[in-house]
């Protein structure tokens, strides 16, 4: 087993002046699951991609252990890949499929049985040893490529999407599989996701990317919490931090005709708004005209819980998304038995125990 450490990790490419990936600072511990997440185009395949040796690194340094790899062929640097489309050998059964790196590597045929049988058992494919891909289903599939990379003992797994081929119900179950498997392997992972929730039930830690840019490495409950930016507020948690841009003054910032107190760099940050950023548990409702005035637009009905969606009447209140800055709904989850009515009128603030104030410039969290 190894740490991973990306040093000032930087990819250019040629004829872009803008770094794909820029300055990539990024320690992952032993046997750490390390979960890289973004939207599209953020750079995190091609951070995965540069630790595995399949793109050029422009600048600065990657580690594995104690040794530099930065310039090491893929061979050389002892990790194993999972690919989004498997890459299995149709041709080949699944345990030559499993097998096939050892069998290059020349081990001896007894140890390469061996050490495909003892992964079979582990992700319970030893019923299909002797079956062509072609006669397995999407989630078998991919676990003949987890098979594959297991076999290997590498230092390091990195899994680029892996589950992105498969249906959402079966997606859930393999995702929690991988999770287990990495804890009893105990090796270093390092995974590739857009979906923050797949992110948050799998990783020990995640790092989020911007532009190329790491935006926050944290705990998913860290991030959860803590989010460190506007960015980082609107990207992580389902559905999505309500961020509202809120009039600060020395008393707090206003919700409608309901104040709450900020901290003191809120107030001296010296804009007259601040974006005061609430989860949809974290809302207070109420209809006693304390609050911000909202009209109930949609309601989603879950059973034990709903969400609210709802728009405000305050012309003076914008609420903007975490990364486009798009209009979007406010969103309040409520007793799934006393659901305000469609059109309704509703009144609102954050618990101010829960609540977290952004900088509308920078976006930087105060």
């Amino acid at each position: 087993m190894a740490t991973v450490k990306f040093d000032e990790a930087t990819r250019i490419y040629p004829g872009n002046d803008t770094p794909s990936v820029d300055k990539l600072n990024i320690d992952i511990q032993d046997g750490e699951f390390l979960v890289l997440v973004g939207p599209s185009g953020c750079g995190k395949s091609t951070s995965l991609r540069m630790l595995a040796g399949l793109e050029e690194v422009n600048g600065g340094k990657i580690w594995i252990g104690d040794r530099d790899v930065t310039d090491l062929s893929p061979k050389d640097r002892d990790v194993a890949m999972v690919f989004q489309n498997y890459a299995l050998y149709p041709h080949m059964t699944v345990a030559d499929n499993m097998g096939f790196a050892l069998k290059i590597a020349g081990v001896d045929k007894g140890e390469i049985r061996k050490r495909v049988e003892e992964a079979a058992k582990i992700l319970d494919l030893t019923q299909y040893l002797e079956r062509k891909p072609k006669a397995l289903s999407g989630g078998q599939r991919q676990r003949v490529a987890m098979g594959r990379a297991i076999v290997r003992s590498p230092q390091v797994f990195l899994m680029d999407e892996p589950l992105s081929n498969l249906d959402a119900k079966l997606r859930v179950q393999t995702r929690t599989q991988i999770a287990s498997l990495q804890r009893r392997l105990g090796v270093t992972t390092v995974y590739v996701t857009h979906d923050q929730v797949e992110a948050m039930t799998m990783g020990d830690r995640i790092a989020l990317l911007k532009d190329g840019v790491l935006q926050q490495c944290a705990t998913p409950r860290e991030m959860y919490d803590n989010p460190a930016n506007l960015f980082v507020a609107g990207f992580i948690g389902s559905p999505a931090m309500n961020l509202v841009t809120v009039p600060a003054s020395s008393d707090g910032a206003k919700f409608g005709n309901h104040t709450v107190t900020i901290p003191r760099e809120g107030v001296e940050h010296g804009g007259s708004h601040v974006v005061v950023g609430v989860r949809p548990e974290d809302v207070e409702i109420t209809t006693n005209n304390d609050g911000l005035e909202l009209t109930i637009d949609v309601v989603e009905e879950l059973g034990a819980d709903a969400y609210v969606y709802g728009t405000p009447t305050d012309g003076d209140i914008s609420l903007v998304g975490g990364d486009d800055n798009l209009a979007k709904p406010f969103i309040a989850r409520v007793d799934g038995r006393s659901v305000p009515p469609k059109g309704s009128k509703v009144y609102v603030y954050p618990k101010a125990q829960h609540m977290h104030v952004f900088d509308p410039e920078s976006g930087k969290r105060l």
